[in-house]
């Protein structure tokens, strides 16, 4: 029997990528994948994450390969992603799998959602697969286990977690791609990424614990750390290894 993935995205700006990559990996290996989103609208990623040019100011190279831009537009102007449950709605015993994906609009919509936290509480009670990309492995963070004394559920693993060198450290406008009139994001403006993530996996993991932070990862050498029942990958150039990762451990359930 297919096993039944829910997949949760933000509603305030995805990375393209960053939810593309684990959504096709995961239904092209068949499983039956449910998408859920704060506000059940359909989740629209960053105008600069489907810009084939842009160049991460950090980083200094492009980040966005033309192939997926053009596989990310395809989706926009077609239906996979229009009808997503709202994530209040969704239910974790019908699902073998949770999946997070990224994006700066995780900061504000996913990270701290307490439904999605009592999501991923009963996921890791459950012994069922946990996966966490970019920003949105803060949502782990905060998910505070009361069966031991309210740490992270995270505690005592080993995590991925965006490095901090590679930070935003100015203003971020979220101009999503493909929004229209009942579905615009937000007009906010952040100053740079609303999580010192690094730190807070850090603290989250506790000294027992591993932050992987690789600021030298790269397609070539993507950064995912799969210390069960958690899948987590670093950033934008580990998107398809993440997809592929939980591919992996789902197939060997």
């Amino acid at each position: 029997m297919s096993k039944k993935v829910l997949l949760l995205a933000t509603n305030y700006g995805a990375w393209a990528e960053e939810l593309q990559a684990p959504w096709d990996a995961l239904n092209k290996a068949g499983f039956k994948v449910t998408m859920a989103t704060p506000q059940g609208k359909k989740p629209l990623p960053f105008v600069i994450s489907v810009d084939p040019d842009f160049v991460d100011p950090l980083q200094g190279y492009k980040v966005n390969p033309p192939e997926v831009c053009q596989r990310v537009k395809e989706i926009l102007d077609g239906d996979e992603w229009n009808n997503p449950i709202k994530i209040e709605d969704a239910k974790m015993e019908d699902y073998d799998a949770i999946v997070l994906t990224g994006g700066p609009g995780v900061c504000l919509d996913i990270t701290n959602n307490m439904k999605v936290h009592a999501l991923i509480l009963d996921a890791l009670n459950s012994d069922k697969l946990i996966g966490a990309i970019c920003y949105s492995v803060g949502a782990l963070a905060f998910t505070r286990n009361p069966d031991n004394d309210f740490k992270s559920v995270i505690y005592g693993k080993k995590s991925t977690a965006h490095p901090r060198a590679w930070d935003f450290d100015f203003e971020l406008a979220y101009d999503l791609a493909g929004k229209s009139a009942d579905n615009t994001g937000t007009d906010v403006v952040t100053p740079g990424f609303l999580l010192p993530i690094q730190d807070v996996i850090t603290d989250a993991v506790g000294p027992d614990g591993q932050c992987v932070h690789d600021e030298k990862a790269n397609r070539e050498n993507p950064c995912v750390v799969y210390d069960w029942p958690f899948v987590t990958a670093l950033s934008v150039e580990s998107s398809i290894a993440y997809g592929e990762k939980l591919v992996e451990i789902l197939n060997s359930k």
